[in-house]
């Protein structure tokens, strides 16, 4: 929670911002200087109610949000008509399909990490169809050199797209399909529910950002891809419109937080953190480390096409170790790992979720290998943290490999990253400087800026710099016997990587 801080003008106004996690949602109140004047947070359920399924009840995160907002208003001894403009981050790639006209939801939230689609994948991605689709967006390509046909040539569906778990959602759930034919049906985001709440149905919209994360938004084009969604049979009719992420998408219902707030920003979490870290420069890459590991780099104003990006379930293992007693509190983790000299020669594969990239193998196991009767809690705890920094090292490999664009910085949040052995080791295997910001609710601040810089609370880009203060930079160490940086883990590294290759296939269903 924020602290009171009392006293105000009654001219001074403030910025709200929320973000809806997979696991949390937060709110905060921040000021001119970025502090956080008051805070809230409430916990999301997540419901599993079958294997491989991962659903969030939309009436309760909707009374979550609801209860952050005015929780941290509280919090901060301030009112609401003192907040100037509310700003909202959301988990990317967590959708539901609703009655436009009554509001009411036609099934849970299918969240980012559900794998019920992952035999539609699998079909899809093998089927004759996709492999005519490449064949002739390369030829495309060939002929003009457009960037958006090579990207079509490239495209690999997943289970963490939104795509075809609304196609399963649009064949398996009739009520949705008798309202698609009868034009009352409205598919969106996270972002998309809270904006239709909020305004009591007016808006039904959405950002680039969110959008571009459902695998059926062209992001040459910057709109919907009819292409794509002629190809799987989405109705455009269901789509919400999409406006840039600083947008005034309309006024929260005044009956909702008793004034009409003005809600100036929407935003994917991972872009909002990004922003948030300020890497508004070519090669700025920013590392989430949260629920999963997300890596993100700015590209500029050119769009790039990858099949990696992120890593489900790394943080999520730390909670799941926490939940069997292999420590009692998260911030034990880093003296435990540095209590032993190595991991004893275990593994961990951190796959709750399947593998992502450059694997995508929805199918794999999480699993320790390597177990035997020397081997301690330590030596497990410390193979768990090891396996982030190590899928971090693959991501990063991934995208310099595709993207080609000098590295200018990195910085990292998420609350895994408050751990500094994953973070240091993180370094060393990168060999880059990483640093690590003051505040770790990038996601939040990242939104708040968006919706400050379009009311007119900060200025520009280069205030905002200004505001953001770093908590300490991790150097990469070289190591003394092998005189690399990272280099004495390099046999380590490629022995994990044999047991992530043993992991895979294990399910024959996801």
């Amino acid at each position: 929670m924020g602290t009171h801080r009392n006293g105000f003008s009654k001219r001074e106004t403030f910025i709200l911002s929320v973000d809806v996690g997979t696991t949390s949602i937060r709110c905060h109140v921040y000021d001119k200087s970025a502090s956080i004047r008051g805070s809230c947070s409430a916990k999301v359920s997540l419901l599993y109610p079958q294997p491989g399924w991962v659903e969030i009840d939309p009436e309760e995160l909707w009374q979550g949000f609801v209860t952050v907002v005015k929780g941290a208003v509280q919090d901060s001894g301030l009112q609401m008509c003192q907040m100037e403009g509310l700003g909202i981050s959301t988990q990317r790639a967590t959708f539901m399909t609703w009655d436009r006209n009554t509001g009411k939801p036609f099934h849970n939230f299918i969240t980012w990490q559900d794998m019920r689609a992952a035999e539609l994948v699998r079909s899809w991605n093998g089927s004759c169809t996709m492999k005519t689709v490449h064949g002739v967006m390369k030829m495309l390509h060939f002929l003009t050199r457009q960037k958006r046909f090579l990207a079509a040539s490239l495209v690999v569906f997943t289970t963490q797209h939104v795509s075809l778990r609304l196609v399963w959602a649009l064949k398996n759930i009739p009520q949705l399909r008798q309202a698609v034919e009868d034009g009352s049906c409205y598919f969106g985001t996270i972002d998309t529910w809270l904006l239709y709440k909020l305004t009591k149905g007016l808006v039904h919209a959405t950002d680039y950002s969110n959008a571009s994360a459902t695998a059926i938004f062209d992001s040459y084009q910057m709109c919907w891809s009819g292409f794509l969604c002629s190809l799987l049979s989405i109705p455009l009719s269901i789509l919400p419109r999409v406006h840039n992420t600083s947008h005034k998408f309309g006024l929260c219902d005044p009956s909702i937080f008793g004034v009409p707030i003005a809600i100036m920003s929407v935003m994917a979490d991972q872009q909002a953190a990004m922003f948030g870290e300020c890497c508004f420069e070519t090669g700025d890459v920013k590392i989430t480390m949260g629920t999963g590991t997300f890596m993100d780099i700015n590209t500029g104003n050119n769009p790039h096409t990858s099949v990696a990006g992120n890593a489900a379930g790394t943080g999520a293992a730390i909670k799941w170790a926490q939940d069997l007693d292999l420590f009692s509190d998260v911030k034990e983790t880093e003296a435990i790992a540095t209590s032993v000299e190595d991991s004893d020669g275990v593994f961990f594969v951190p796959s709750f979720s399947g593998l992502q990239a450059p694997m995508n193998d929805p199918k794999a196991c999480a699993s320790f290998m390597g177990l035997k009767p020397s081997t301690t809690k330590k030596h497990l705890v410390r193979a768990i943290l090891e396996s982030v920094a190590f899928r971090n090292k693959q991501l990063f490999d991934v995208m310099l490999r595709e993207t080609r664009i000098p590295i200018t910085k990195i910085r990292a949040d998420g609350g895994v990253c408050t751990n500094d052995f994953i973070m240091q080791l993180t370094a060393d295997l990168l060999g880059r400087k990483i640093a690590r910001p003051t505040h770790f609710d990038m996601s939040c601040l990242g939104a708040a800026f968006v919706a400050g810089l379009g009311t007119g609370y900060w200025r520009n880009q280069d205030e905002l710099k200004k505001l953001l203060t770093m908590d300490q930079q991790f150097l990469p160490k070289r190591s003394k016997s092998e005189g690399e940086k990272g280099g004495q883990y390099r046999g380590v590294l490629q022995s994990w990587e044999r047991a992530l290759q043993r992991s895979m296939h294990w399910y024959s269903q996801p």
